[in-house]
Order: C-alpha cells, then sequence, then structure tokens
C-alpha cells in the first residue's frame, strides 16, 4: 500500500483520457442483466473528481454523461445530469476525502455513488413512471467496494520508485 505521506508524480492527462476511455469500454461491454455491476465511468469520474478535481471537473462529466445517453438510448440529459451532479459533490468533499485512506473514502463515496442513482431514478420516473427494483442500488455498494483497487490502480502511474536515485532531483 501507498505511504500516506509520499508525494505522487503530477498526472498525465493522457492517462486520465484513457482511464476514462477505459471506464467507458467497460461500461460497453454485455454484462446482460446483472444488477450488480457498477458504472465505471461514474467510479472513474469520482476518482479524478477527488484526486484531480482541477483537470476533471463538472464539464468532463457532462460530456461523459452524454455519452453514455447516446450509448444507453437514455433520455438525453439523465446520466449528463447524474454525472455532473457526482463531480460537482466530488469536487465539493474532495479535500476532507483525501485525508482518508481508500478504504475509509470508499465511505464518502458511497452516498455521492447512491444520490447519482437517484437522480437517475427520478429522472426515469418522471419520463416512464417505472421505478427499478431495489437491486438497482447494488451497483453502488459494488463500486464502492472496488474504489481501494481503482484507486491503487489509478495511482499507480504516479508513485515513485521506492529506491531513490540521487542524479533525480525528485
Amino acid at each position: 500500500m501507498m505511504d500516506r505521506d509520499s508525494i505522487l508524480l503530477p498526472v498525465n492527462p493522457a492517462f486520465i483520457a484513457f482511464s476514462l476511455v477505459a471506464a467507458f469500454l467497460l461500461n460497453l461491454l454485455p454484462w446482460g442483466s446483472w444488477g450488480w455491476v457498477p458504472d465505471f465511468v461514474a467510479l472513474t469520474l469520482v476518482f479524478w473528481s477527488v484526486y484531480q478535481p482541477r483537470k476533471v471537473g463538472i464539464g468532463i462529466a457532462f460530456l461523459m454523461g452524454l455519452v453514455m445517453d447516446v450509448h444507453g438510448a437514455a433520455l438525453l440529459g439523465q446520466n449528463a445530469l447524474a454525472y455532473t451532479l457526482l463531480s460537482y459533490f466530488a469536487i465539493t468533499i474532495h479535500r476532507r476525502v483525501l485525508w482518508f485512506r481508500p478504504p475509509v473514502q470508499a465511505l464518502h463515496v458511497l452516498p455521492l455513488l447512491v444520490l447519482m442513482q437517484v437522480v437517475q431514478v427520478l429522472v426515469q420516473l418522471a419520463v416512464s413512471g417505472k421505478l427499478p427494483d431495489w437491486t438497482y442500488f447494488a451497483q453502488s455498494f459494488v463500486a464502492v467496494a472496488l474504489w481501494p483497487v481503482v484507486c491503487w490502480l489509478l495511482l499507480a502511474p504516479q508513485r515513485r520508485a521506492v529506491d531513490r536515485d540521487d542524479t533525480r532531483p525528485i
């Protein structure tokens, strides 16, 4: 596990873009009717909104939401609204969340993911009058269980080498 006091290297914007595209591709996989599969785009957006709020913000969340709306043939703007609110609240609490280790960070992320799903359900209810069953919210709990793994994977390129090289200033 990463030492809490270690300094990370700056994040590469190309890696952020790659991770968002990879999350989108994971959402494209034919998971079928598995209700427990998390929304990987939402999970990745929350991560970058917490760890890099100046690079991934509400605008990126809105664009990713529109892409997910087109992919899912959902009401245009449903996911965009949900992702925008998700990113806004993640940016709002990012300083507090960064004080904790990933397992405790997951407890802060859970209400954000549940709120995102509530917004999606409310939009679906207003348009179609249909409510999903309670297992719909299992996605958020699975995503929270994956949060430490996501943190480890997405922070891996920023970690320094363990052995110090005296020829480098950092």
